[in-house]
Parts: structure tokens; C-alpha cells; sequence
């Protein structure tokens, strides 16, 4: 669930700019003054309902298909919210955590300046992005 597509509806505002529902979150709403903010600000907006649902254990819907979706007014826009880079900018909380390695590792690694925190991170996020 990294990589997520979902389809988010632009409306021309009467004041200019744009307002931005989804479909599929119909608690999510923002805004923009011009096309590059207003899709910004819905990848943000998208990224907060995501997230929300995720902590509370709700249930994230499965993308609306476009030629399902009724529209009145506005047009179909399709996202792409990127949960590792949502999560890199707005979750930089860091965690202590405890490991174990073998004593032989441990003073290689430490006779080389290696920063362990640095390796651990590297290696994980790397092991996550090749799911």
C-alpha cells in the first residue's frame, strides 16, 4: 500500500481557484487558488484522510472507477499519494529501538565509524520499497 491511485474531483470555485472533493472519502475536502495548488493541497488532503483511517482502523476504501462516477460539475482528476513520502514529510518522529547483533559485526562495524541508526534506516527503507 505504498503507491495508491484515487480519483479526486476539481470544481471551479465561484470566487476563482478550485475546491477538490473525493468519492471515496467524503469527509475530505480542500482548496486552491490555481490548478498546481489546488492539486497539491488535495494529494495533502488525500494523505490526511489515509492516514486517519489507517490510526483508527478504518477501513480504506478501494479507488472509485472513473466511468462509474457521476459528475454534476467539475472534472475527474486522478491522484497519486505516495505513502513512504507522505509519511517522510509529515511523521519524522524518531523511535529508540533496541537490537542484537553478533559481537563480531559489532566491532567491524564500529571500528569503520559506521552510524548504526543511519545503516538501520537505509536498510529498512530499502527493504520496504522493494515490496
Amino acid at each position: 500500500m505504498n503507491r495508491l491511485f484515487y480519483p479526486a474531483i476539481f470544481h471551479k470555485a465561484e470566487e476563482g481557484g478550485f475546491w477538490i472533493s473525493f468519492p471515496d472519502f467524503p469527509e475530505c475536502l480542500t482548496e486552491g487558488d490555481d490548478m498546481q495548488q489546488a492539486y497539491e493541497r488535495a494529494v495533502d488532503a488525500l494523505g490526511l484522510a489515509i492516514v486517519s483511517r489507517k490510526d483508527e482502523k478504518k477501513e480504506i476504501p478501494t479507488p472509485s472507477e472513473i466511468d462509474k462516477l457521476k459528475i454534476d460539475d467539475g472534472f475527474i482528476v486522478i491522484l497519486e499519494f505516495d505513502m513512504l513520502a507522505y509519511l517522510k514529510k509529515h511523521n519524522n518522529k524518531a523511535v529508540k529501538k533496541t537490537l542484537t547483533i553478533p559481537e563480531w559485526l559489532n566491532e567491524y562495524a564500529s571500528a569503520m565509524g559506521l552510524n548504526f541508526s543511519q545503516v538501520l534506516q537505509e536498510a529498512l527503507l530499502a527493504k520496504i520499497q522493494s515490496k
